[in-house]
């Protein structure tokens, strides 16, 4: 079972993967730009798709808190 953690002494108590230095922050963005599952795993080995999956399990779970954050995207739509 993969677990998502926080360490103040890792990457500042950012959001992680267990057992990695690899934060929930930088996998969604991999996702979001179109990298695959499959791409990300190539390049970070240390994560499979169970990694993954509970990355996406902790962001749905953070956004049920229902607080949202005003987002301004550029013209082109990009954040």
């Amino acid at each position: 079972m993969v677990r998502i953690v926080a360490n103040p002494g890792i990457l500042g108590g950012k959001p992680i993967v267990e057992g990695t230095r690899l934060s929930v922050e930088h996998i969604l963005g991999l996702l979001a730009s179109g990298m695959s599952n499959e791409e990300i795993i190539v390049d970070y080995p240390d994560l499979n798709e169970e990694s993954i999956r509970a990355v996406l399990a902790y962001a749905a779970k953070a956004l049920r808190n229902e607080i949202f954050i005003d987002v301004v995207s550029d013209r082109d739509g990009t954040l």
